[in-house]
């Protein structure tokens, strides 16, 4: 009589900082075959969306943490059964499931009490996550009405149990001042919960406001030269490299170039001290979801290519964030941000810093424009120009506002002035 092996999934870790994870999309249904390598379920982290790979060929027997649910690190989210058929005794133990950690999982640790799968006497399983939420708020879980699976207390129902009970706490000595909240939803408006990325990026930008001094300065760029260049080169790298050559090809180059000589705009602040790093890995802010989210990849060593090989390093970072491909390590270590909203048709900006960086140069659309241009005598003439504004919003904290339109006086002439050297 052939047995059955159960092979945990696991919540992945996605990165030494990140603790937890949320399930997005199950791509497979109980009792359907998987097999090894192939995408399982959908996660978001605050980091990245990713897709988690099945650990072996088999039947997903049992989906333990369900779409929407926030667990630990190491917390199992599914059951694989291999090969073989189920065993017919129910006097038989059930062998022991093999762990089985999709990525570098955290080392292992006891389970908190209450985290183990429905046990004999009913109790249904709590993820490590609402464990710790119940055991900082004192919450005693039996109270909590659970709306997952089997009636498991998800994330979502203590937090609204915490929320409940103090809303039901008699009031301090002090009134609260009361809330603002916008009216009941009407027929036909929508409702839906953020996603992790979503919350991420709401806390991420908040924070940021919150830390940083934010300035922001803008200079119009003459890119003549670059247009020309570019209509001249840009079928050879499509034809002979298979890259697109972009006009923030040009002024990712440029900009690593000032910021070899302009140090504190790749830097960070650390209590009392400043940072200056002696490398540049560029953030590339990638819009992904139909533009419902946003990631930021790092092009490490930025410093070290010529424009074939930023093309080259924009084209690859782009793909891959678009596809769900990035790995921690793309969205982790960058020292300055490009954002590149002008493909759209955005003309001015005023974008929020990536911290703990102290910058982020914003490029917009290129637009012909009506400018003035003297000549080699002085004489003045009205001509046609591809104009392209370049917004730098920094960190008046550490950066001052000559230190900014300097570094961005030396990006506009990099521009402006592109010859065969930069290639």
């Amino acid at each position: 009589m052939a047995t059955q092996t159960q092979i945990e999934v696991v919540m992945p870790q996605m990165g030494v900082s990140v603790s937890e994870g949320t399930i997005i999309k199950w791509l497979k249904n109980e009792g359907q075959t998987v097999q090894v390598d192939e995408p399982l379920l959908e996660i978001s982290t605050d980091k990245i969306d990713t897709e988690v790979p099945c650990p072996a060929d088999g039947v997903l027997d049992r989906i333990v943490a369900l779409e929407g649910e926030t667990v630990a690190v190491g917390t199992t989210i599914a059951l694989v059964a291999t090969a073989g058929e189920a065993l017919e005794s129910p006097a038989t133990p059930e062998p022991e499931p093999e762990n089985v950690v999709i990525g570098t999982a955290a080392p292992a640790s006891p389970e908190p009490v209450g985290t183990q799968p429905d046990d004999a006497a009913g109790h249904a399983f709590v993820s490590p996550v609402v464990a710790r939420i119940a055991a900082e708020h004192s919450v005693d879980l039996e109270r909590v009405s659970g709306s997952g699976h089997g009636g498991r207390v998800t994330k979502k129902d203590i937090l609204v149990h915490i929320a409940g009970a103090e809303a039901l706490a008699p009031a301090a000595s002090e009134p609260r001042p009361t809330p603002v909240t916008s009216s009941e939803p009407a027929n036909g408006d929508r409702l839906e919960p953020m996603s992790q990325m979503r919350r991420s990026i709401a806390e991420h930008m908040r924070r940021s406001l919150d830390t940083a001094a934010h300035a922001t300065t803008v200079f119009e760029v003459d890119m003549s030269r670059v247009v020309a260049i570019r209509t001249r080169l840009k079928p050879e790298f499509l034809e002979h490299h298979g890259v697109r050559l972009t006009f923030l090809s040009f002024v990712s180059r440029a900009a690593v170039e000032a910021l070899r000589d302009w140090p504190w705009l790749n830097a960070e602040i650390r209590g009392d001290e400043i940072v200056t790093h002696s490398y540049i890995n560029l953030c590339i802010a990638v819009a992904v979801d139909g533009g419902k989210g946003l990631v930021v990849p790092a092009i490490r060593n930025a410093e070290g290519l010529n424009l074939l090989g930023m093309a080259r390093a924009i084209q690859d970072v782009g793909d891959r964030a678009r596809a769900k491909q990035l790995t921690p390590e793309d969205v982790q270590g960058g020292t300055f941000t490009i954002t590149n909203p002008g493909g759209h048709g955005s003309i001015v900006g005023t974008p929020i810093i990536n911290q703990p960086q102290v910058a982020i140069l914003d490029t917009e659309a290129l637009v012909k424009r009506p400018v003035v241009v003297s000549d080699d005598k002085g004489v003045d003439a009205i001509s046609v120009r591809p104009i392209m504004n370049l917004c730098l919003s920094f960190d008046h904290r550490l950066i001052d506002g000559a230190y900014a339109v300097q570094f961005m006086a030396e990006v506009r002439d990099n521009l402006e002035s592109w010859g065969e050297e930069r290639y």
